[in-house]
């Protein structure tokens, strides 16, 4: 097989590993509405099988005492819960293996960029890290901190991906003719900052929830936004210096680009409108009562927004990242010399 061809699939690959980081995020923000956080009060197995139990009758009757996380008893044994964060644990394990099988893939680049095997490396390790925090999230009961760093960790490899594989495209990627980029680099890091801020708000107002579905219980779900307390109403104004930046972003491409038609700009479209649909579903939850469904699909959203910036940031300052002069990433000889030689 071809290098161009073992090159595509690790491409391909690294494409399909980071649509399955975003699809584990949606699924944690699904263990966390549902609050099976501690559905498996063990790591790695739960409930100290490797198949976890469906009804309490599978259990030891001392379960709550034999299980106790920090010195306290855990809740009854509920299936669902149990199930929802088993079948976690489970997506998180196949997408290790799609990271290392990405790692494996990287190696055709050895002669020719070896920094994209070290990156790819460097995702796997990440990823090991990753089940070790979320390991102490359910050695601390689910502590505010441990939670938030696993949060910016799963951010952190999805940012690693992407980076990696975009500088895995070599010569197949098309150079963006834009005037002023200093000032789109400018609006693009803003935004980067800001919507990073605002998901780490997002953090906080769900931790409140947490705490306040637990103090008030669901029959009263439809007063929880009242009592989420000042964090909320700053997550909730600071959304729309988001989407200001980001109108303004959209102006500035439409403006600076010479081709309209370009996957850049295409890119901010899509990137715009996830930003209206994530106001759009924080708006839904603020006036009825934080519907649970809806609460998984605002942070993939904020997740998505975070990723799309990157790769905008990334794609605009392609030849300044990744490419040499006269020699492009994989430091083989550009177009322009082999079309003179």
């Amino acid at each position: 097989m071809s290098n161009k061809n073992t090159h595509k699939i690790f491409r391909k690959l690294g494409i399909v590993t980071i649509v399955a980081v975003y699809f584990l995020i949606a699924v944690g923000g699904i263990v966390r509405t549902t609050g099976a956080g501690m559905g498996c009060p063990d790591w790695p197995k739960c409930f100290g099988s490797w198949i976890p139990p469906t009804e309490v009758s599978q259990l030891p009757k001392n379960y709550k005492e034999k299980f106790k996380v920090q010195g306290k008893e855990i809740a009854d044994f509920n299936p669902v819960k149990t199930w929802i964060e088993y079948i976690n644990r489970l997506i998180g394990a196949l997408i290790g293996l799609l990271i290392f099988a990405t790692f494996i893939a990287s190696f055709t680049y050895w002669k020719v960029d070896r920094s994209i095997v070290f990156l790819s490396f460097a995702s796997v390790l990440l990823v090991g890290f990753q089940g070790w925090i979320g390991a102490k999230v359910v050695a601390t009961d689910l502590a505010v901190s441990m939670i938030t760093i696993h949060m910016v960790l799963a951010l952190a490899i999805v940012f690693l991906l992407i980076y990696t594989i975009i500088r895995g495209f070599k010569v197949v990627w098309k150079t963006t003719p834009i005037t002023n980029k200093k000032r789109i680099n400018q609006v693009i890091i803003l935004g980067l900052v800001l919507s990073f801020i605002q998901v780490v708000l997002g953090t906080q107002v769900r931790e409140a929830i947490d705490l306040i579905a637990k103090n008030m219980g669901e029959a009263q779900r439809g007063l929880w936004v009242d009592n989420l307390g000042m964090t909320f109403y700053i997550h909730r104004s600071f959304s729309w210096i988001v989407f200001l930046t980001h109108v303004y972003l959209v102006y500035l491409l439409y403006t600076r680009l010479k081709e309209r038609n370009h996957f850049v700009f295409k890119y901010t479209i899509y990137l715009f409108l996830i930003i209206i649909s994530e106001v759009a579903t924080g708006i839904a939850m603020a006036y009825f009562g934080i519907p649970a469904f809806l609460q998984p699909i605002h942070l993939l959203l904020g997740s998505l927004v975070l990723g799309i910036q990157f790769f905008l940031l990334l794609a605009i300052n392609y030849e300044r990242v990744f490419v040499k002069k006269g020699v492009n990433s994989l430091g083989e000889l550009s177009q322009e010399q082999l079309i003179s030689q």
